[in-house]
């Protein structure tokens, strides 16, 4: 007999992943009003090009949710 998942796990999955994807925004969020941890006079084009690869990833999540076009 195979062991097929139950809505209800599929469902704890779901609102644990949620949960983590919570955090995880909320991580970002606060690192972001800290400017990545980098002073104003210390920002260079690596940091540039650090945030655009954010950027990216995030404007590809989006994309997928289908809330923004992916360029």
């Amino acid at each position: 007999m195979i062991n097929r998942p139950t809505t209800e796990t599929a469902l704890s999955a779901y609102v644990a992943a949620l949960a983590e994807i919570r955090e995880t925004l909320a991580l970002l969020t606060d690192h972001a009003d800290d400017h990545f941890g980098v002073a104003p006079d210390d920002v260079n084009w690596g940091h540039v090009g650090n945030t655009g690869y954010i950027k990216s990833r995030l404007n590809e999540v989006a994309g997928f949710l289908g809330l923004r076009e992916v360029e």
